[in-house]
């Protein structure tokens, strides 16, 4: 979630009109439910499942606020919601865009206080489920691309990219082992060309009962700027609490391990599917 610049369906039945032979009715037939509500909130990672065909998923933030110190200059950025929307193309695809609507970016030096508000930068992206999805091991493909729709300050005014791998692993007793090695394309600081950067996840999740989850994650990326080659690390927490079969709530916190990191984020989210 420093990427700023991220249960049960309800039973349908259908009736059958078949007969026995002494003109009883026989019992309605129930479709097979659809898949469980599973997101790619909250936390960094990013998981395997996609959006069930022909359907709708929102998943945004509430309200996301990150603070990162630097020497005498600290930098607040507030995100007034932050939406991903996905559409189901297939049993196995989804195709999804998010963008923050509003977000402000206040910088405090010594000599004074900067304040940018704004429209965020937009998000493209495609998920392919490789796995069966009763498989206990599931496996994605999730290539994107940025685009430069913020201001410089709130973004940097460049195209970027890259794909991630999100992998989920179901345990024992209610744990789900997730790890995201990503691959991007980002510009460099100097605006002349383009380096890459590789991104680590390493998430574990407890399903303390069929409605509360509790998540551990840990994150790594190196970016490799020909200015700088910069590592970033943060160990983060959170939690989801399913309110229907299809809404659920979650809240977290992300806390920067080194300089380089963001020192402090904090969220909360609601996700949903129609």
């Amino acid at each position: 979630m420093f990427r700023t610049f991220l249960s049960f369906a309800s039973l349908t039945v259908v009736a059958v009109p078949a007969f026995a032979q002494d003109s009883v009715p026989a019992a309605p037939a129930a479709a097979p439910s659809a898949p469980a509500l599973c997101t790619d909130r909250p936390t960094k990672s990013n998981f395997a499942c996609t959006v069930p065909q022909g359907m709708v998923q929102l998943e945004t933030d509430i309200g996301n606020w990150t603070r990162t110190d630097a020497g005498d200059t600290r930098v607040d950025t507030i995100l007034y919601t932050n939406p991903t929307l996905k559409y189901g193309l297939t049993g196995s695809t989804d195709i999804e865009a998010s963008i923050a609507p509003y977000a402000t970016v206040r910088t405090r030096t010594a000599e004074g206080t900067q304040t940018l508000h704004g429209v965020g930068d937009l998000t493209l992206r495609l998920k392919q489920r490789l796995t069966d999805p009763a498989g206990q091991v599931q496996i994605a493909l999730l290539p994107f691309v940025k685009i430069p729709t913020a201001k410089t300050g709130i973004g940097n005014g460049q195209t970027e990219g890259g794909v991630a791998v999100p992998v989920n692993i179901a345990l024992p007793k209610g744990f789900t082992l997730t790890f995201g090695p990503e691959g991007d394309i980002l510009a460099d600081s100097d605006g002349h060309g383009h380096h890459a950067q590789l991104v680590g996840t390493a998430n574990l999740g407890k399903a303390v009962t069929s409605k509360f989850t509790l998540i551990g994650e840990f994150w790594v990326a190196r970016n490799f700027d020909p200015a700088a080659y910069v590592t970033q690390t943060s160990a983060d927490i959170a939690a989801t609490y399913l309110l229907r079969p299809t809404l659920q709530l979650d809240l977290g916190a992300n806390f920067g391990l080194n300089q380089a990191t963001p020192d402090a984020q904090v969220y909360l989210g609601v996700s949903t599917r129609f």
